[in-house]
């Protein structure tokens, strides 16, 4: 049988066969049939009782398949579970680089590459399965083309595994051996959750929610009997004394008719009476008891009870999320944990050689952020000197860093200060006060000054002699003289709207009107009136003429 160079777990070379061939395939007859007997009809705590205990001693077999019909019998379970494992699945997973270095940088690149597969997402939903019964096995199938990559990910049944006599090894059941079967190095992806400490096949949450289920299934059971009775109204038919058998057989039929037609005919003379039953307190007994024990199973399964019960506020199920959030850390820890050992690893070793450090499959759970109070927080801190990375306010608001060139979103320009207004007469200045300096007769006004200085453009954001915009300048003065004859300028656009509008009996009309001479309107006057305007007016900011 063909070896790889790779060493298994124990030391010896892998034989490829157990890689490429499927080890754990269901059998007709024998340890891994597929059918099996149900376990939730008719269960008592005695027989509940009796199923745990077997199961931890080795014999799962029976809790197994209870904690499978407890997901397709018990909606409430079903729901809570599906949602601490949709917590975790429903996260962008992350590769990350051993190293800097170009090999280590390959390595994750490929592994990237084997994580993007759709399979993985969906075997990623096979090894959560684990969080339910204890323990789950996926099957992983090797092919070998360019690179040795999983050609198949399949779920096995639970109940074709066992633990050994110590409760810790995961061991495949065979026909052959009580204890089970080795497993053959790299061929499976075992994901046992430690919920608990203490044996892997007792931490599973359907053995936590076990009680509660048979539980709810007795108050359920006798809340139906209670609406048997008191659900509906007691109906009494009254006949005289001179109606004789046949009359009687009549009304009682009636009166029975009522239970399930709602309609019943009854001859002249006899009548039918509704009573309404005084037992309506029975309702909130029986719905508060599940209503307890639902609860109780949301604690266990997700940590709190606001996202999933009546009752909450909006804010305190913001807080809580879906899954309380340590919780969430440590199932996404711990299935990272397993994809690196029984996955990543041999990935890696298989194609790149046995390595010191190897790529990292990470679940990143990151807390919701308050975005009220982050933003509280920076509008008074900030303005009082703290100084705060741009890029990590991003990344706690979610936010991705701009791509060059795209339309952002920014605060206002503020809006230009007005010119101080001008001081009225001068008052007779204290003959004590010191005199002002006389003006330098060399020194140019004021006016001047300003006109000299450069200014920003803010057009262009260059700087121009003429930006500074003050009044006086040859630019202002050339605005004016070309907005003396606008009339001559814009009659040639004007006077085909003015033609349409003469003629149009109605509003419609005019706006019919408008989309045929929108060919006849001539803005050449227009267009070559800017062009010179803006000729001028970008020569004479260049050059600082006045």
């Amino acid at each position: 049988m063909a070896k790889s160079s790779i060493l298994g777990p124990d030391g010896r070379p892998i034989e490829i066969k157990t890689l490429t061939t499927e080890q754990a395939t269901p059998t007709v007859t024998g340890v891994r049939q597929v059918a099996t007997e149900a376990i939730a009809s008719g269960l008592d705590p005695f027989r509940l009782a009796t199923i745990l205990k077997r199961a931890a001693e080795g014999e799962a077999g029976d809790f197994l398949t209870l904690a499978e019909e407890m997901e397709e019998r018990d909606l409430h379970y079903a729901a809570v579970l599906g949602t601490r494992k949709r917590a975790l699945t429903g996260i962008e997973p992350i590769i990350v680089a051993a190293s800097d270095e170009p090999a280590h940088v390959a390595q994750a690149d490929a592994t990237r590459r084997l994580v993007e597969d759709p399979r993985f997402a969906a075997m990623l939903d096979d090894l959560l399965d684990g969080l339910g019964k204890g323990y789950a096995a996926v099957e992983t199938l090797w092919e070998r083309g360019d690179v040795w990559r999983p050609r198949d990910y399949i779920h096995r049944d639970p109940r074709f595994f066992r633990f050994d006599k110590t409760g810790r090894e995961l061991r495949l059941k065979s026909d052959h051996e009580r204890e089970g079967l080795p497993l053959a190095p790299y061929a499976f992806i075992t994901h046992v959750p430690k919920l608990k400490s203490g044996l892997p096949i007792r931490g599973g949450l359907a053995r936590l929610a076990a009680w509660a289920f048979v539980l709810k299934a007795f108050t359920l059971k006798d809340w139906a009997a209670f609406l048997e009775v008191f659900g509906m109204p007691l109906r009494v038919g009254k006949y005289g004394r001179e109606a004789g058998p046949e009359e009687k057989r009549v009304l009682l039929r009636a009166v029975r008719d009522l239970g399930t037609d709602a309609a019943a005919i009854i001859p002249e003379g006899m009548s039918i009476e509704f009573i309404e039953a005084k037992g309506g307190q029975g309702n909130a007994v029986f719905g508060a008891m599940a209503e307890y024990l639902d609860a109780q199973v949301s604690k266990g399964v997700l940590g709190q009870t606001m996202t999933t019960d009546d009752g909450s506020s909006l804010a305190q199920a913001a807080i809580h999320e879906n899954v309380r959030i340590d919780i969430l850390r440590s199932d996404a820890r711990q299935l990272a944990a397993t994809i690196n050992r029984d996955l990543i690893e041999p990935f890696v070793a298989f194609n790149f050689g046995p390595q010191a450090d190897y790529p990292r499959f990470e679940i990143p759970v990151t807390e919701p952020e308050d975005i009220k109070t982050l933003s509280e927080v920076l509008d008074k801190l900030v303005p009082l000197g703290l100084e705060v990375q741009m890029s990590e306010v991003r990344d706690r608001l979610g936010f991705a860093e701009p791509d060059e060139g795209a339309l952002l979103l920014g605060a206002k320009a503020p809006a230009p200060k007005d010119p101080p207004a001008p001081q009225g007469p001068k008052t007779p200045q204290d003959p004590n006060a010191p005199e002002a300096p006389a003006p330098d007769p060399e020194d140019p006004p004021a006016t001047e000054k300003a006109a000299a200085s450069p200014s920003v453009c803010s057009s262009c954001g260059g700087v121009h002699l003429g930006a500074a915009g003050d009044p006086g300048f040859e630019t202002d003065r050339l605005v004016e003289d070309e907005l003396g004859d606008w009339e001559q300028v814009m009659d040639p656009m004007l006077a085909p709207i003015r033609t349409a509008l003469a003629r149009a009996g109605s509003y419609d009309d005019f706006l019919a009107a408008l989309d045929e001479v929108g060919a006849d309107l001539d803005d050449g006057p227009l267009a070559e009136r800017l062009a010179v305007l803006g000729m001028k007016a970008r020569g004479l900011g260049d050059t600082g003429e006045r």
